[in-house]
């Protein structure tokens, strides 16, 4: 025969009552560690029996970390449900709020640009016009600035090339110097008018031969002494 129907309801019988509590905890603690074992689960259980005696089981080693999460998310639950009909009266006014100033911008905005100018009076013309007289003053000035900061730049530039400019100057300078012709040799043939035998600088090339007869004078060797006279005799002015 297959078993009753087991009828919800307290046991009055305190002994009965303790037998089932005990078999149905086992059952149930037994389910949660299956549960987490075969479908992954994070599974927390705590029971209190009728006497206030704490039974707990955790599928992680920290009991405290899957109840923070618990909390976490009933929290976040909390903060996510639908608003009271008071909260969105007031979003509903804020909304409204935001729009007519939003409107009152774009108003303003089209009449700096020059439109919808009709609907103005004197003195909210003269105001417009203030306003546009300081943002120009204010506009001026700030392309005044940024004119001089690129004037500055401009000049910073300017002066770093004309350094580098006399740098390859300097160096082209140079490189003519060493590659100059050297200077002519010393022609020692000249003496001054006091008898001194100084040579000095001759930029003339030296007279060739025929030079000499053409003009009834013959070339004399200064590195050979002089011919002796006719007779082997020295002059008078000699002697």
């Amino acid at each position: 025969m297959g078993r009753g129907k087991v009828v919800l309801q307290r046991i009055e019988n305190k002994i009965s009552r303790q037998v089932t509590f005990a078999k149905r905890r086992n059952g149930l603690l037994k389910k949660a560690y299956e549960l987490s074992i075969l479908c992954d689960a994070e599974v927390a259980l705590v029971l209190f029996s009728h006497a206030g005696r704490l039974y707990q089981f955790s599928s992680s080693s920290n009991m405290l970390k899957t109840l923070e999460r618990y909390q976490r998310y009933i929290y976040a639950s909390q903060d996510a449900a639908a608003p009271t009909s008071d909260e969105m009266q007031n979003n509903y006014q804020e909304y409204v709020n935001l729009k007519a100033h939003v409107e009152i911008l774009q108003q303003s905005q089209r009449n700096l640009l020059g439109e919808d100018l009709a609907p103005l009076a004197t003195n909210e013309l003269e105001q417009l016009e203030s306003q546009v007289v300081r943002t120009l003053k204010q506009i001026r000035s700030r392309k005044t600035q940024v004119l001089l900061d690129e004037l500055c730049d401009l000049k910073r530039k300017e002066q770093m090339l004309q350094d580098a400019n006399r740098v390859l100057k300097r160096k082209l300078e140079e490189i003519d110097v060493e590659a100059a012709p050297p200077q002519p040799p010393w022609n020692g043939n000249c003496s001054n008018g006091h008898g001194g035998g100084g040579g000095v600088f001759s930029s003339e090339p030296p007279q060739p031969e025929h030079f000499f007869q053409a003009l009834g004078l013959h070339a004399v060797d200064v590195n050979q002494p002089p011919a002796p006279p006719p007779g082997g005799y020295p002059p008078e002015w000699m002697a």
